[in-house]
C-alpha cells in the first residue's frame, strides 16, 4: 500500500507511466487503461467508452469522478492523445528518459506531464469535500469531434454538472505560471472556388479564366478589418492560407481556381456572421464557398476561479499569472457551455516538437500549485 500511494503521489512516475503507452491521436487502449487503474486506486469511478469510427475515430474517452459528500463539483480536463512524433528524435518519443532536469518523451508537455500532475495532486490531498471529475479525452489533437463533445453528451444523461473547470494545457511561455487562459478565440475555414472555362491563352474569347474573379475576391477579403481587438482579446484576423490553380500549361486558361482562408476571431463576432460575410464577397464574384467553423470565441471574466488558480502559482512560484487569450483553439472551447472554465499547465516550448520535454521540477511545482487549487475550491 505505500508503493502504491508514493507511486501515486509522485507526478514524474505517473508522467512516465503515461508517456510510455504510444498514443497517437485518436487515442484508444492502454493509456486508458493505465490512467484508469491510477484513479480507481484514488477511490474514483471510472467510465471509459468509445465514439466515432474511422477515419476520424474510433475515439476513447475517459470520465471519472469521486464524491465526498455536499460541497463543490469540481472538474478537471484534458486529454491523452498526442501529435505523431515525427523522425528525428535522440531518444524513442514513448520510452521515457529522465536527463538531469528533464523527462522526454512524446507528451511529457502537451499534455500527460499536466494530467500526471493532478492526479499527483489529488493523491497528495486529503479527503476534501464536495466533488473532483476528469473529463478525458482521445482526440484533441486530431478532428475533435468525437471527444469532448461525445463526453459532454454523456455527463448531460447522467445528470453530470461541474461548478468549474480547469483544463491543464500547457500554457505557460517562459516559465512555469506566466500565463493561464480565460478564454480562447474562435475559429473558421473556409475553402472558395471560381469556376471558368478553360481555353486557349491566345482566344481568350472562347474561354473564362476564374483566376481574375478568385484575385478579385481575395483582394475584398484582404482589405477587411474585422476589429481592433477588445479588453481581453487581440484583433481578429483572417489569413490566407492556400491558393490552387494546378495548371501545368502555359498556354491554357485554367477551368477552376481555388483558395482557402482561416480566420481567428474575437467575441465581437460568430462564426456564422464572418461565414455569411464572405460569402457575399464570393458570391459577387461567381464564386462557391464551404466553410467549417471548429469553435466559437469564449470568455471566462476574472473573478474568483481565476484569482484562486494566480494565488496558488504565485504561493508555489513567487509569479503573477498574466490572464491570457491568445494562441489556438482547446477543447476548452467546448467546456466553456457547461461553467466558467480556466486553462493552465506546463510551459509550451517543446509542445510538438521533437525531443519534447518537461522539466522535473515543473511537474512537482504543477502538482503543488493543483494541489493548492483543489484545497481552495473544495473547501471553500
Amino acid at each position: 500500500m505505500d508503493n502504491i500511494r508514493s507511486f501515486l503521489t509522485d507526478p514524474v512516475a505517473l508522467a512516465s507511466r503515461l508517456i510510455a503507452c504510444p498514443s497517437v491521436t485518436p487515442a484508444t487502449g492502454t493509456v486508458f487503461e493505465v490512467l484508469e487503474e491510477m484513479l480507481v486506486a484514488l477511490g474514483f469511478d471510472v467510465e471509459r467508452f468509445l465514439s466515432g469510427e474511422a477515419p476520424d475515430g474510433p475515439v476513447e474517452n475517459l470520465l471519472a469522478i469521486r464524491s465526498h459528500g455536499e460541497g463543490p463539483h469540481f472538474a478537471f480536463a484534458g486529454h491523452l492523445d498526442v501529435v505523431p512524433p515525427g523522425n528525428g528524435w535522440s531518444t524513442d518519443p514513448f520510452e521515457p528518459v529522465q536527463k538531469g532536469d528533464l523527462l522526454y518523451g512524446r507528451g511529457a508537455v502537451d499534455m500527460k506531464g499536466s494530467i500526471a500532475s493532478f492526479v499527483a495532486a489529488v493523491a497528495q490531498t486529503s479527503a476534501l469535500p464536495g466533488t473532483i471529475s476528469l473529463i478525458i479525452t482521445g482526440d484533441e489533437e486530431g478532428a475533435a469531434v468525437h471527444g469532448t463533445l461525445a463526453l459532454m453528451d454523456r455527463m448531460a444523461e447522467r445528470g453530470i454538472a461541474p461548478d468549474l473547470c480547469l483544463v491543464g494545457e500547457p500554457t505557460s511561455v517562459n516559465r512555469l505560471g506566466d500565463m493561464m487562459k480565460i478564454g480562447r478565440r474562435g475559429s473558421v475555414n473556409m475553402w472558395i472556388s471560381v469556376k471558368g472555362m478553360q481555353g486557349h491563352v491566345a482566344y481568350p474569347h472562347l474561354a473564362s479564366n476564374p483566376i481574375s474573379p478568385l484575385v478579385r475576391i481575395l483582394a475584398a477579403i484582404e482589405a477587411i478589418e474585422l476589429d481592433q481587438g477588445t479588453e481581453w482579446f487581440q484583433p481578429s484576423n483572417i489569413e490566407i492560407t492556400d491558393l490552387e490553380v494546378g495548371n501545368p500549361a502555359t498556354n491554357v486558361i485554367p477551368a477552376e481556381a481555388k483558395a482557402r482562408i482561416s480566420i481567428r476571431f474575437n467575441d465581437q463576432h460568430t462564426g456564422a456572421q464572418l461565414v455569411d460575410r464572405i460569402r457575399a464577397i464570393v458570391k459577387a464574384e461567381g464564386g462557391e464557398l464551404l466553410a467549417k467553423i471548429s469553435g466559437e470565441p469564449f470568455l471566462t471574466p476574472p473573478g474568483d476561479f481565476s484569482a484562486m488558480i494566480a494565488t496558488a502559482i504565485r504561493d508555489a512560484t513567487g509569479t503573477e499569472a498574466e490572464l491570457s487569450t491568445s494562441g489556438g483553439t482547446s477543447d476548452a472551447r467546448f467546456l466553456s457551455r457547461l461553467c466558467p472554465v480556466v486553462e493552465f499547465g506546463l510551459c509550451n516550448a517543446t509542445m510538438h516538437k521533437l525531443d519534447e520535454a518537461v522539466a522535473v521540477q515543473d511537474l512537482e511545482t504543477l502538482t503543488l500549485i493543483y494541489a493548492n487549487v483543489l484545497q481552495r475550491v473544495l473547501s471553500g
